[in-house]
């Protein structure tokens, strides 16, 4: 998982220059986990990681770019993308 974590990580980060390679690795860690919940919610059976990383990749390539906006437009998740300020 977490080379494949990486090379997502790596594929965000290069998408959109307003992201350290952290903050694009936690974006992957949430997008991954937001679709895996999302599918169990609703009831269908898990189908692998190769399905979620397919899924991740789109959200990547489509999104990825303005990623950084959703941050600013919800401040329930600046805590996750803030602790690089908060340790100074």
């Amino acid at each position: 998982m977490e080379d494949i974590f990486q090379r997502l990580a790596d594929r965000l980060y290069n998408k959109n220059e307003q992201l350290t390679i952290d903050e694009a690795r936690t974006w992957v860690e949430l997008l991954w986990e937001d679709f895996e919940a999302s599918r169990a919610k609703a009831g269908h059976e898990y189908q692998g990681k190769q399905l979620t990383e397919q899924i991740v990749i789109q959200w990547v390539d489509n999104y990825g770019p303005r990623l950084h906006e959703f941050v600013a437009e919800n401040p329930k998740y600046q805590h996750l993308f803030n602790k690089k300020k908060r340790l100074h």
